[in-house]
């Protein structure tokens, strides 16, 4: 996914089910915890498929207060309610031809819940206050971090909605069940918030490197991406520190369990891999011969890792807060900057890591 980073199982996945579902016309129902990237990956799916040259309209059900959450979602004619001076078309209506993207659906009223129903079976629906039946096309994908079961049981959402919402159902794992993506996100957030400062930050130190892999995330995606915007204002060297990212020492010791022999060689090999990245920013010829691997495994590895992705945003020289490179007309601001975490050579054993029994 060309927004998305990540090659842990979990996330990749998604990615396969993202690709799926876009091809298909039918409701989907993206569940998992805040900030995992509901909106996100409803915005790949809509990316992906038929619908792509149509609108995407977000609403979140949860923001609107219910007495206006219907008038926004199907619209209302002149005179419905005090204050409806004016024919009003909904989100339904906006999205035609696109997606629909229904966040926290699980806090829908029942009243409301009977009408998606209706239009989800029957493609139509009469705006508030008015007569006339009215069918457009557009497509549903519909998120939560409800248990929606738990609310079934609870007399608090539909059955039949549940159902007909999740004919296609994709799970968004939490980031401490994705291994090694914090850290790969963190340093395209760094990349991205450098460029957008104009700070010469060279990437993590040690201690904040331990410090991404061992938090437990419970804000998830958006709370890696808030702390290392604000560890990047905080910042006052070339890393940042654990401090910056303001997670304590007791983030350190948040797991006790020992790493299996294989995730602690795919751990090392990844650390290594960053650490050579950044230290010689991109430079596969150099990387290769400090790691003493050849190139055609140091891309196996790359792309093993998911860092391939990442690569292309280290070969840019640092942003320097006196002086910066005019980006050429293909490249992104992000491009702009690069990531060094130390200075020190980096040399280690590189077995493959498919021989780890």
């Amino acid at each position: 996914m060309n927004d998305m980073v990540g090659s842990s199982l979990a996330i990749c996945g998604v990615f396969d089910k993202i690709s799926k579902v876009a091809a298909t016309e039918m409701p989907v129902l993206l569940t998992g915890e805040t900030g995992t990237g509901k909106e996100l990956t409803a915005q790949a799916i809509h990316a992906r498929s038929v619908r792509k040259q149509g609108p995407f309209v977000p609403i979140n059900c949860a923001a609107i207060p219910e007495t206006l959450l219907e008038s926004e979602l199907f619209g209302h004619e002149r005179g419905a309610f005090t204050g409806a001076v004016h024919q009003k078309k909904g989100k339904l209506e906006a999205a035609v031809g696109g997606t629909l993207f229904l966040d926290e659906v699980g806090d829908l009223l029942p009243s409301l819940q009977v009408k998606l129903l209706r239009f989800l079976q029957e493609g139509t629906f009469e705006r508030v206050g008015g007569q006339e039946t009215l069918h457009v096309d557009t497509r549903v994908i519909a998120a939560t971090n409800v248990d929606l079961k738990t609310a079934i049981d609870h007399n608090r959402f539909r059955e039949d909605l549940y159902y007909r919402l999740g004919v296609l159902h994709i799970h968004l794992p939490p980031l401490r069940e994705r291994g090694e993506d914090a850290l790969l996100m963190a340093m395209v957030f760094l990349q991205q918030a450098a460029a957008t400062t104009h700070k010469p930050i060279r990437g993590f130190s040690a201690q904040a490197i331990e410090a991404l892999r061992t938090h437990p995330w419970p804000g998830n995606v958006r709370e890696l991406s808030n702390r290392v915007r604000r560890a990047v204002v905080m910042c006052e060297g070339a890393e940042i520190t654990r401090q910056d990212l303001d997670l304590g020492c007791e983030d350190l010791h948040a797991t006790d369990s020992l790493d299996s022999l294989r995730a602690a060689h795919q751990r090392i090999e990844t650390e290594l891999l960053v650490k050579a990245l950044t230290l010689h920013r991109g430079n596969m010829s150099r990387i290769a011969r400090d790691l003493q691997v050849s190139r055609s495994t140091l891309y196996r590895k790359l792309k093993q890792y998911g860092l391939e992705k990442i690569t292309p945003m280290l070969t840019q020289p640092l942003v320097s807060t006196k002086t910066r490179r005019k980006p050429s007309g293909n490249s992104h601001p992000s491009e702009q900057s690069a990531v060094m975490i130390n200075e020190s050579p980096v040399a280690a054993s590189f077995e493959p890591a498919s021989q780890v029994p």
